[in-house]
């Protein structure tokens, strides 16, 4: 069967290694004659498995007992309301960094949970750049941003220094480069884009910033209920989570997330040098915004797309359309892509010039 070079932007792509694995698991899982999609969530064997889930969270960040690491459904969308909820005071301000779709979406869903305030927004230019030179106000409960934006492939390459507490959406970058964790009051993510399948999103708090909003919690939207039942208060995404720990263990075992910072440098910089060079392509973000996570690019002669595209797919290559806002073409290099692939994109980017230009 031929290689299929994947660059679809969520779900995203996932190790070889890790996908034999889990199929494995849906079969006999740790040799228990019974498929871990059957087993129950409350049985020793799962009970390690979460266990070492949120455990490695912690070792990859390099963070301490001073934070608590849990699973949840709902996506990272679920947590756009959760995070007003569990931090936003009845009587306080949320500061939100308005850089695209979702964080637009985060900004709707706080809205309805408190006093909101965007502090600074890239919509002026259809988010093709990353806010700088903003004031956050000291007096927030807390400021919210959203490390890299998959749509308008943009990332935030330093974060915010702030006395009040910071939160960050990485659900499209994380564990691709190395972050001060402790920098952070909260980080969510959905796994689906960069750390395992879709289903499951992590979070990861500081125990001192909850049980401040002074307002009567439910229990199912409350951190500190999912935290007291070690993220099982009810039923969990079984499968999800054990398939993210497969590839947080695939990671580590490669040599952490220095070694896959440095691959995932090499991907866009072998992109984004033939987008640059390259006469019949274009970036659409500022330089010094380009997210490595997912590179978008156009076409100068709109025209000639229909040819590109039966190139690359004849190619083997698959996911790599533009979001409609945008247009065009998206790269997603997640960590599970190999450079192997991004060589291969840019291979057939020469050989459309070569023919057209």
């Amino acid at each position: 069967m031929s290689k299929v070079h994947n660059f679809s932007a969520g779900p995203g792509i996932l190790p070889a290694d890790v996908l034999k694995q889990a199929s494995d698991a849906c079969v006999n899982f740790e040799n228990l004659n019974l498929s871990l999609l059957e087993i129950s969530h409350r049985s020793k064997n799962y009970e390690n498995v979460m266990d070492e889930a949120r455990s490695i969270i912690k070792e990859l960040f390099e963070v301490g007992d001073n934070y608590e690491v849990i699973y949840l459904g709902g996506g990272a969308s679920l947590q756009f309301a959760m995070v007003p909820y569990n931090l936003l005071s009845e009587n306080g301000t949320a500061a939100y960094l308005n850089t695209g779709v979702w964080s637009t979406k985060a900004i709707k869903e706080a809205k309805i949970i408190g006093n909101t305030k965007v502090i600074a927004s890239s919509e002026d230019k259809n988010f093709n750049y990353i806010p700088k030179g903003y004031e956050i106000p000291t007096d927030a409960d807390y400021f919210h941003i959203t490390s890299n934006n998959t749509i308008f492939g943009t990332q935030m390459k330093s974060f915010p220094k702030t006395s009040i507490p910071l939160v960050c959406d990485m659900s499209s970058d994380i564990f691709s480069r190395k972050v001060n964790a402790n920098d952070f009051s909260l980080i969510y993510a959905g796994a689906q884009k960069n750390m395992g399948p879709a289903g499951s999103t992590m979070v990861m708090v500081k125990k001192d910033a909850l049980g401040k909003t002074g307002r009567k919690m439910l229990s199912m939207l409350d951190y500190q209920v999912h935290i007291k039942g070690g993220s099982m208060y009810n039923t969990p995404p079984v499968f999800p989570i054990y398939v993210t720990l497969l590839t947080l263990k695939w990671l580590k075992q490669n040599g952490g997330i220095a070694w896959i910072e440095k691959i995932n440098q090499q991907k866009a910089d072998c992109l984004y040098n033939e987008i640059d060079r390259n006469s019949l392509f274009v970036g659409t973000t500022a330089i010094e915004d380009r997210s490595h996570m997912n590179a978008c690019f156009l076409t100068t002669k709109p025209e000639l797309e229909v040819e590109f595209d039966k190139m690359w797919n004849d190619a083997n290559i698959s996911g790599i359309r533009g979001h409609r806002d945008v247009g065009g073409y998206r790269a997603s290099l997640y960590n599970a892509l190999p450079l192997e692939s991004v060589n291969v994109l840019v291979d057939v980017m020469k050989a459309f010039e070569n023919k057209f230009a």
